[in-house]
């Protein structure tokens, strides 16, 4: 079985994968450390690892890591990868990024994807059928503009949205003005390009993920694939591109 760590500023997910590539469990940590790599390696039949951070490793995990792999991966922009990277500055990407690109075409093969990640910031990412990365763009997430919006202005009040809100058109209150604002703000955003790579000649298969994909998926009458699990999906499939490399 496969350990694939993504370790992000405020929580850690950890899955693990059976040599079929078959999602097998997921975990959420608040603060994971080499004491919860030796527990799972302990628990369950692990071979192989790897982990993408993007805030500093403690040693003492990575050590564990390599101790207890066959083979470890310590994802960076070196790493291997089975898309072909077009992005004019490779050493920026977010590694999170990349690894959904993967992801995507993991799952959607020889398609044109758009891969939107809907969390603290909202990424749209472009992958070509032939397994090009071309690049994307970076826009504020819905907790990011509800938090705008209040503090950058005098009057205007902190709110915050559930998944099972009514979002009107058009808010009656002032409450609901902000709320529709920014959730049908993202939701028509992610219209847009879907529009603009249907104006270009493409019919891009969107691959949806983040912890705010529901409120996307809610306001966007548009066909898309929903799969929270992404970026670890596409931790898997590096993974095991380097053990056959």
């Amino acid at each position: 079985m496969n350990l694939c760590i993504d370790q992000g500023n405020s929580r850690t997910k950890v899955a693990l994968f059976a040599a079929d590539g078959r999602l097998v469990k997921t975990f959420v940590y608040k603060s994971f450390t080499s004491s919860d790599v030796e527990r799972l390696f302990s628990l369950y039949p692990l071979h192989n690892s790897i982990v993408s951070s993007v805030i500093n490793i403690e040693p003492s995990m990575v050590n564990a890591l390599q101790r207890l792999s066959q083979h470890f991966v310590l994802f960076d922009h070196y790493t291997p990868v089975p898309i072909v990277n077009d992005y004019e500055s490779p050493d920026t990407l977010g590694l999170d990024r990349l690894a959904a690109a993967v992801g995507a075409v993991a799952m959607c093969p020889n398609k044109d994807l758009l891969i939107i990640d809907a969390g603290s910031a909202i990424t749209y990412d472009v992958v070509t059928a032939n397994g090009h990365y071309l690049g994307g763009n970076i826009a504020p997430g819905l907790k990011m503009r509800f938090y705008a919006l209040h503090h950058r202005t005098k009057k205007l009040p902190m709110v915050d949205v559930s998944e099972n809100s009514l979002i009107p058109l058009f808010g009656k209150n002032t409450h609901d003005a902000i709320v529709a604002g920014v959730v049908r703000g993202v939701a028509f955003e992610v219209k847009g390009y879907i529009r603009a790579l249907q104006t270009q000649g493409t019919e891009p298969t969107v691959m949806l993920t983040g912890g705010h994909a529901p409120y996307i998926l809610q306001q966007v009458q548009s066909p898309m694939c929903h799969e929270k699990n992404l970026v670890l999906i596409g931790l898997n499939t590096i993974l095991n591109t380097v053990k056959k490399s």
